[in-house]
């Protein structure tokens, strides 16, 4: 069962930045993050995209994203 909220790609990119993520770079939709620790992330969704829970789910695996931290 997935209990992931969906939620626009702006919001999960900021929420990423909440926990330190930065942005080491970018080229168009591409937004490379990379966080101390931590294989670099490509986050390559429109900022204005409505990402669902699946996509959520597999994002926070990759990036230790909780369900707290979009709030």
């Amino acid at each position: 069962m997935n209990f992931w909220p969906s939620c626009k790609a702006s919001h999960v990119l900021v929420a990423l930045q909440k926990i330190g993520w930065r942005v080491s770079r970018q080229r168009g939709s591409h937004v490379i993050l990379t966080r101390p620790g931590w294989p670099f992330f490509v986050f390559s969704y429109g900022r204005s995209v409505e990402l669902g829970g699946r996509i959520l789910a597999r994002i926070a695996k990759k990036t230790g994203l909780t369900r707290d931290d979009l709030r």
